[in-house]
């Protein structure tokens, strides 16, 4: 229950190894944690982080492919491909 409350509060996209262990250290220092507790929070913590930007990134990737889709958008490979076929159309077509 205090982890979920933790993550929660804390955001852990933002949370980082040094803001874990300061938090952490200062619950050692009180007495509401022990170290291995704090270590094991800390570790879990950052890996939970890393979890849900991975995810986050999947949703963006996934949104922008339905945008693009819709709107019939292309990527600059595509617009380099495009542009490289007009100028093969253009040197064949100039050597005429």
């Amino acid at each position: 229950m205090m982890r979920k409350m933790i993550y929660f509060g804390l955001g852990t996209l933002s949370l980082t190894r040094e803001k874990a262990e300061k938090m952490m250290n200062e619950m050692v220092d009180k007495g509401e944690v022990n170290k291995e507790e704090a270590r094991q929070f800390i570790d879990e913590a950052i890996k939970k982080g890393a979890e849900e930007k991975e995810e986050l990134r999947q949703m963006i990737r996934q949104e922008y492919q339905e945008i693009k889709n819709q709107f019939s958008l292309v990527t600059k490979k595509e617009l380099e491909a495009l542009e490289a076929r007009i100028k093969a159309l253009e040197d064949k077509v100039s050597t005429l």
